[in-house]
């Protein structure tokens, strides 16, 4: 299965933002849960304001249950 385009351009945009040093932790809740969510976010700027885009959050518990990696050679 591919990576849909959407996605690769969101992951350049992580690691730019990774290149510059503008990424942030945030600690955020959940609008579905209302639980706490710590977010990985991008950070910019837009007439000396702060702007954070965020891209994902950690997972609680273990990951490697949480997912299943591709196939090798799939």
């Amino acid at each position: 299965m591919a990576i849909p385009e959407h996605h690769r351009s969101n992951f350049q945009t992580l690691l730019r933002a990774a290149e510059a040093g503008d990424l942030a932790l945030m600690e955020c809740t959940d609008a579905a849960t209302g639980e706490p969510r710590y977010v990985l976010c991008a950070v910019g700027r837009d007439k000396g304001e702060f702007l954070f885009t965020p891209f994902g959050h950690l997972y609680d518990g273990d990951p490697f249950a949480a997912y299943i990696p591709p196939e090798a050679g799939a």
